[in-house]
């Protein structure tokens, strides 16, 4: 049985955790996401891969509820990312390549600033803070302020803020990009950590190593998904032993050159 069929079997529901069909943006005349429809089944790492304006930021805000799409249709964790947007935002973690904490506050000071936003209290939030510390490898930098952290080390307070709440969807929009190699895969060790309890991942990623990890893999282009599907029947489909092979490929194929396309999000 894989990790995703065994999350599914154990859980409440089965429903997949994201799911969208035909989702479509226009800024003006600028379409910066065409047609997307792909199905995220829960439990699942799901990596979301383009160029810079191929539309995956922007597709991310749609299902985080922060962007309204102009067509199509949407639902993340069984609500409508329409209707239902204020519930979305309350059960998912979303964190993004820039660090949003406040670097003059400390690690632990920043957890108890999220906890507030949360809306958390009692004696359950002083237990997940020390969860969380000790899972990001944190303990002995509580009092350190945020702005003195390398790079790794914010993302993995950031990724600790977003998981606070015990969210059941964990949306990461390029979280490793600037970040070192070796902070890169401590990063990625938590990220698989958290899906074999169950947590869906999606993640945007330029890394190609990180891909391959991944569950589920789409690849976005001018604002379409072109492909989607596991690393390896990918890479069967395309005949290459790479993922960057595979993606060379796509990108090649396409009638304008990189960097046309209106600068999609």
């Amino acid at each position: 049985m894989s990790r995703i069929e065994g999350n599914a079997a154990g859980g409440a529901s089965q429903d997949p955790a994201i799911t969208c069909t035909d989702l479509t943006k226009q800024f003006g005349s600028r379409t910066a996401v065409d047609r997307v429809s792909l199905t995220i089944p829960r439990g699942a790492i799901y990596g979301f891969l383009g160029p810079n304006g191929s539309g995956k930021s922007t597709t991310i805000r749609m299902l985080c509820g922060v962007l309204t799409p102009t067509s199509g249709t949407g639902r993340v964790l069984g609500y409508d990312i329409v209707r239902d947007a204020e519930e979305i935002k309350a059960r998912i973690g979303y964190m993004s390549q820039r660090f949003s904490l406040y670097e003059e506050l400390t690690v632990m000071e920043n957890l108890d600033f999220y906890a507030r936003i949360y809306g958390l209290s009692g004696p359950r939030v002083r237990e997940r803070k020390e969860e969380l510390i000790a899972l990001a490898g944190l303990t002995g930098r509580e009092k350190q302020r945020a702005g003195s952290l390398s790079g790794g080390w914010k993302q993995r307070l950031a990724l600790s803020c977003a998981l606070l709440h015990e969210p059941e969807l964990l949306i990461l929009d390029e979280p490793t990009a600037g970040v070192d190699p070796v902070s890169r895969r401590v990063f990625w060790n938590l990220i698989h950590d958290l899906a074999k309890t169950g947590v869906t991942v999606l993640v945007s990623t330029h890394y190609m190593d990180e891909a391959e990890t991944c569950d589920r893999i789409g690849f976005i282009f001018f604002g379409k998904l072109l492909v989607d599907g596991t690393p390896e029947e990918l890479k069967r489909q395309f005949g290459t032993s790479t993922l960057d092979d595979v993606f060379i490929q796509l990108v090649s194929s396409q009638e304008h050159p990189l960097g046309d396309g209106g600068g999609a999000a």
